[in-house]
């Protein structure tokens, strides 16, 4: 996948930036950003965060035989990968041009400035040496990699143990830590890479580079330095010129930025040992027996609790009394229901239905009863206005029984027509 490309607005915002002497994140010319040195818990682990560029370097050892061209030294191996994970453009299991470049950068500050003892290394002349293999894993891209590989790298290889070996005729014995302390490898000076991105065809110069700022450059100065003020390697690629004044105006400046980078390096592996010593954890290897991620990290804060028994008493005994009585539910609003801890379970909008189906009812009825009253008149004035008189005798009353017949009058009908008849009977035995 390569790189998505910079729009033209975003190159000349940064390229107007650089020339008014501001940078993206707020920092100086010479400026480098925020550095952190971590160790993990096995000896030659190392994290070097630059910025928002973080890079993991692992150094492991291994006996073989030696070359033959050099039968008394050991063998110096470096391996950069640049995995998806740090960024998008680089492809897992194909070796891009960026990953060769900074092999053979590596390779000439670590290697070719005969930092390490190399004939230390050395177990059984012409048969048996140490192989120091130092992998160095990109775990996030920002700009400057060739920088904080470096750093990682000489870190990684200061904090690392090789084990232990014996020798008894022709047998050779390795112990482990248990057995024997490891022994650390012999370290003459620590070689730090120091970049330099210039602009507009060297007019401008900037230090450590962020990622944004390599893309808009015209050419880049990598000056591999130690402490001693003595130059290891220097490369210029981009195809800029540049003048002697220039070169010399960059090694003074990375003259003071690899001091101040070697006094952190030795303050973070004095603080190591004194965690190791004293049998605690530090930096990353303090999270990984808890199993937490650094990333998220926070710092616990300490809260009291002896007398958090005397507090909440107080507290209640201070509080005011709940009301022994629970007050009825009040549904202001129809369609709103209230549920209660103790309470009857109201709903206003189905009580609201039921009182207008009570209304709706009592409203029929009252319409069947006029409807009966309006009937039976009617049936009255149709026999002639004949008045029945009902006497308050107290002689029986004789009822003619009728059998009956269905009809889909209603009860009430009934009832009425059993009270004419009455009245007709009545009527007859006067006469």
């Amino acid at each position: 996948m390569k790189d998505t490309p910079l729009s033209n607005c975003e190159r000349d915002f940064l390229l107007k930036a650089i020339e008014e002497k501001k940078r993206l994140d707020g920092r100086q010319t010479y400026d480098y950003r925020k550095m952190k040195i971590t160790f993990g818990t096995d000896y030659g682990c190392c994290f070097v965060d630059l910025g928002k560029t973080r890079v993991m370097a692992q150094v492991s050892c291994e006996l073989v035989a030696p070359k033959e061209s050099r039968p008394n030294e050991g063998i110096m191996f470096f391996n950069i990968e640049l995995s998806p994970m740090a960024s998008p453009a680089f492809e897992q299991g194909r070796q891009s041009e960026l990953s060769v470049k900074l092999n053979r950068q590596l390779e000439r500050c670590l290697r070719n400035s005969k930092c390490i003892d190399t004939e230390s290394l050395c177990v059984v002349s012409g048969e048996k040496v140490w192989q120091i293999r130092v992998d160095v894993h990109m775990l996030n891209h920002d700009g400057n990699l060739m920088d904080a590989a470096s750093i990682a790298a000489i870190t990684a290889l200061c904090h690392f143990r090789r084990p232990d070996v014996g020798i008894q005729g022709d047998e050779v014995t390795v112990y482990s830590p248990e057995e024997r302390d490891p022994i650390p490898l012999s370290i003459y000076h620590m070689p730090i890479s120091v970049s330099f991105s210039f602009f507009q065809q060297g007019t401008y110069l900037l230090v450590d580079p962020c990622e944004r700022e390599e893309r808009v450059m015209d050419g880049l100065l990598m000056i591999a330095m130690n402490k001693h003020r003595e130059i290891c390697s220097i490369q210029s690629s981009g195809g800029i010129m540049l003048l002697k004044e220039q070169v010399m105006r960059c090694s003074k400046i990375a003259s003071v930025k690899v001091s101040e980078i070697t006094e952190l390096i030795n303050k973070a592996l004095e603080n190591d040992k004194k965690a190791r010593k004293a049998g605690g954890r530090c930096g990353f290897a303090e999270s990984m027996p808890q199993e937490r991620i650094t990333a998220l990290k926070m710092d616990e804060t300490p809260v009291e609790m002896t007398d958090v028994t005397d507090t909440a008493n107080d507290i209640v005994e201070k509080a005011e009394a709940p009301p022994q009585t629970v007050p009825s539910p009040v549904v202001p609003v129809p369609g709103v229901g209230q549920v209660g801890q103790g309470l009857q379970s109201t709903w206003g909008l189905e009580e609201e239905d039921e009182e207008e189906e009570n209304d709706n009812s009592g409203e029929e009825q009252e319409d069947e009863v006029t409807k009966m009253e309006e009937e039976q008149h009617e049936k009255e004035e149709s026999r002639g206005g004949d008045v029945v008189e009902i006497s308050d005798s107290e002689e029986e009353e004789v009822v003619i029984l009728h059998p009956e017949t269905p009809d889909k009058a209603p009860k009430n009908t009934g009832s009425s027509s059993h009270q004419k008849e009455a009245a007709t009977s009545k009527k007859r035995q006067k006469k």
